[in-house]
């Protein structure tokens, strides 16, 4: 379990800016980190790797799947699954996969579509592909700054998390909240929840548009019941 500062082995499968940013903020809370990439050498990782200090690492997807107590998915959602199948079965076996890859379609342009919505998600599919796999979604619905960092924008405002499994679900929530600061986590339930979440992110992209920032997020307001 997360404890707030702790000293765990997380491997983080992506070197974009999603991954640096998830991999940077673990090391900074005193955890262990290995950086996975299609290949072994890749450059962006080992250069994060170096100026991270003793308890960054670089590897392959492979390496980084087995090394980690705890694995950030943070690949493109178009190569996710590519990806987790390089990592391999046997590494990913039991273990809590926290996936923030979003499902997005840049080949007829920009605004991009969704490759899977309504009746299905990257979520689901990878949680599909992989029934070993403890598969959470959360922090898609955000920009890569505040995913690690939920006072960063200020005020009230909410993460969702969604998952098969409601143990991995409540670690994942905790981590949320100890190593990422976001002090309001709403369940959403399954992991079917993630074709919502994910069909947010249309709508991120035209905030970001018309904001000119993506420091921005929602704050779901209740009514009080009577």
């Amino acid at each position: 379990m997360i404890e707030g500062g702790g000293d765990m082995k997380f491997g983080v499968l992506g070197t974009g800016m999603v991954g640096r940013a998830i991999a940077s903020k673990l090391v900074s809370r005193g955890h262990h980190v290995m950086m996975g990439a299609r290949a072994r050498g890749n450059i962006p990782a080992t250069e994060w790797a170096a100026a991270a200090g003793n308890n960054a690492r670089a590897g392959s997807f492979s390496e980084a799947a087995s090394f980690g107590d705890i694995l950030f998915n943070c690949v493109h959602g178009a190569h996710t699954l590519e990806a987790l199948e390089a990592a391999g079965h046997d590494a990913l076996r039991g273990k809590i996969l926290i996936d923030i890859a979003n499902p997005m379609d840049y080949s007829q342009g920009d605004p991009p579509l969704l490759l899977y919505c309504n009746d299905d998600s990257l979520g689901e599919r990878i949680q599909r592909a992989f029934p070993e796999v403890r598969v959470v979604k959360t922090l898609n619905t955000v920009g890569f700054p505040s995913m690690v960092d939920g006072t960063r924008i200020p005020g009230e405002h909410d993460m969702f998390v969604c998952g098969n499994d409601v143990a991995a679900k409540a670690e994942v929530s905790l981590l949320l909240r100890e190593e990422f600061r976001w002090s309001n986590v709403i369940d959403l339930g399954n992991i079917s929840s993630a074709r919502a979440t994910e069909m947010l992110m249309p709508l991120f992209l035209r905030l970001w548009k018309t904001l000119g920032t993506f420091d921005f997020n929602i704050q779901v307001v209740v009514k009080p019941k009577a």
